[in-house]
């Protein structure tokens, strides 16, 4: 999507107004053009179609919930732009959303940590990585990765970690998802999810469920 006549594009979404402004500044010291710089992740598709950039630089954390709709955005964004470059950058070590991120695809994404960007040759770089299909990732996130392909329970998202804690308590389906305040459908998802994950055979849900409490108890 990159043309090297022009500088390259730039959409941002981040939530702080003051790190946003800062982000837009810092981009244009490293030359490039931010299109679009937005509160939230709600309007990035038309964002996206009207603006064309090359790269999203999208914060992890994002109203309304601030646990994942930024990886949402990204996952999404990945099927329906697989050209656009996307970057995360995070406060937070978030091991499970840079593995779904990096086998959404083939290429081209990027996850650093806000507060180790000790550089703007180094966020230069990561930018323009992400924009020719090559990947940037933080050491700390790389480090977490490795770890969590030892551990399965730490290979669940927040999400799914939050319907397996439940679980554990003895809730229905039902019951986890008024605790959550989602809908039956996502948390069976989220159920199904957590069994495969867990390499847990189809054997009956109720015994799976009883294995997958289990081995978070034994955790």
């Amino acid at each position: 999507m990159s043309d090297t006549t022009r500088p390259l594009r730039v959409l941002l979404a981040e939530d702080s107004v003051l790190l946003r402004e800062g982000l837009v500044r810092v981009l244009a010291e490293a030359g490039f053009e931010t299109v679009a710089a937005v509160g939230d992740a709600t309007e990035l598709d038309a964002l996206i179609a009207s603006k064309q950039p090359d790269v999203a630089v999208l914060d992890v954390r994002m109203p309304p919930t601030f646990r994942d709709e930024g990886v949402k955005a990204a996952l999404r964004l990945r099927r329906t732009h697989p050209r656009l470059g996307i970057l995360l950058l995070s406060q937070y070590v978030e091991g499970a959303y840079a593995r779904e991120l990096l086998e959404s695809g083939t290429g081209g994404v990027g996850y650093l940590l806000k507060d180790r960007v000790a550089s703007l040759d180094e966020l230069r770089d990561a930018i323009e990585r992400v924009a020719a299909g090559g990947t940037a990732l933080d050491p700390l996130v790389v480090s977490e990765m490795i770890a969590r392909r030892h551990d399965p329970i730490a290979n669940l998202t927040p999400r799914e970690a939050d319907v397996l804690a439940l679980m554990a308590e003895g809730r229905t389906n039902q019951a986890i998802a008024s605790a959550l305040v989602i809908g039956t459908g996502a948390v069976e998802k989220n159920v199904t999810s957590i069994f495969q994950k867990l390499g847990l055979e189809d054997s009956g849900s109720e015994h799976r469920r009883v294995l997958a409490v289990l081995a978070f108890l034994q955790r």
